[in-house]
């Protein structure tokens, strides 16, 4: 099996438009998390959100063109430009059957649904924008990516809730460890902020309400936790064969080692120990790493009751007595909860933590609870050196996405 490594990343999200300050706002623990601004959203109960702040599509893209592009697919195409870029890759044409193209997203075309009904239920409009399909369907960022770079290769789209990206990443990932493919975008992108779906999401009852302070809303494994906060962006990673990649003499940010992925089997929104347990140990074992040599996890934490505990008996599961030693973060305490983009915007996180030596932190953690014992590196960014570290996403259905990169050696 060929080795796969990353040699490119993009990331757009509330906490940044590009990885250095998105990399920078975590370090120091600025929240994305602000009061919603895309709309009126005084009728809420709850009215935050991690939203990109000061976003002007007409920024990034002709108006002609953002006729046929929901705000989702444009996230996910800035930050697959910013992978490319990072990359340095020109991909010959001889190279583009074997370029492919694998992007997650739980919600799609949210913000086309959106604005559809309300000009169909409440404008009792009869006719919709003739480009609804192509905007508002999971694929349309993968086509458009696909379009984007002449990508001809194995591409397909990942709707997995909030595990689509990780899913996403795992899936490109063995399309190169088999040979089917030698050059893959992946990652995620969702952008759900909608006056529908945050009424959906308000009926689950696991929305944190904000307070006086949005910035300090989210709380994963804090006692003190009151729930998620929802969020939209994008994050992408050029990934290819590593003789590919040393052939170009590209830098290689990190060997993506291992995934794994599993299914609880046994509810639909509440997560179980087993299924994510399964998930990390398949990504351990392809890797061929010890529990005890995962120096990081990004952790899903996303600040709810229920999850956050979860996740810290599955962590207690897998690592046994190294559970206490390996250190832990929330990046959701302030990029939020992105839905199908989390497991990418998350990795991108770990990424530079295993490359730069220094582990972002659980922000807003004010209180320990005795259900959650762990080390959440709190509140304060963290140097350690991180050779080996774990991505987790674990979504509602109980579809569970791990990955596990490691600093690259040439062997």
């Amino acid at each position: 099996m060929r080795r796969v490594v990353i040699t490119g990343l993009g990331v757009f999200a509330s906490t940044g438009k590009e990885v250095e300050s998105f990399f920078s706002n975590l370090l120091n623990g600025r929240s994305g998390v602000r009061r919603i601004t895309l709309w009126d959203p005084s009728s809420l109960t709850v009215q935050i959100a991690a939203e990109v702040p000061d976003y002007s599509p007409t920024d990034y893209f002709p108006l002609k063109r953002l006729d046929l592009l929901d705000r989702f697919t444009q996230f996910g195409l800035l930050a697959a430009r910013q992978a490319m870029q990072s990359s340095g890759i020109q991909v010959a044409e001889e190279e583009k059957p074997r370029f492919g193209v694998v992007m997650g997203s739980g919600m799609g075309g949210a913000e086309t649904f959106d604005s559809g009904y309300f000009n169909l239920y409440a404008k009792n409009e009869t006719r919709l924008h003739p480009f609804t399909i192509p905007k508002i369907m999971h694929n349309a960022v993968t086509s458009q990516i696909c379009m984007e770079y002449g990508a001809q290769g194995p591409s397909l789209a990942i709707s997995t809730a909030c595990s689509s990206a990780g899913h996403a990443i795992g899936e490109a990932c063995h399309l190169i460890r088999f040979g089917i493919a030698d050059i893959m975008l992946a990652g995620g992108s969702d952008a759900p902020l909608t006056y529908g779906m945050i009424r959906s999401w308000e009926s689950v009852r696991v929305l944190a309400p904000g307070g006086a302070d949005p910035s300090r809303a989210c709380r994963p494994f804090s006692a003190d936790r009151e729930g998620m906060v929802m969020g939209e962006g994008a994050g992408v990673f050029l990934l290819e064969d590593w003789e590919h990649a040393r052939k170009r003499g590209a830098k290689v940010w990190a060997e993506v080692a291992g995934y794994g992925m599993s299914s609880d089997a046994s509810h639909i929104t509440q997560p179980s120990v087993a299924g994510p347990a399964r998930a990390i140990k398949m990504a351990l074992a392809e890797a061929s790493v010890n529990a005890d040599e995962v120096d990081y996890i990004n952790a899903h934490g996303t600040g709810t009751r229920l999850n956050d505990v979860i996740e810290t008996q599955v962590i207690k599961e897998v690592f046994q007595d190294h559970a206490r030693r390996v250190a832990i973060s929330s990046t959701k305490s302030m990029h939020g909860h992105v839905m199908g983009a989390t497991g990418a915007i998350e990795l991108a996180a770990t990424v530079l933590a295993l490359e730069r030596g220094i582990i972002p932190p659980t922000a807003n953690y004010t209180k320990r609870d005795p259900e959650c014992d762990l080390d959440y590196v709190p509140n304060q960014a963290r140097e350690k050196p991180v050779r080996v570290a774990i991505s987790n996403s674990f979504a509602f259905g109980g579809l569970n996405a791990v990955l596990l990169v490691r600093r690259f050696e040439q062997v």
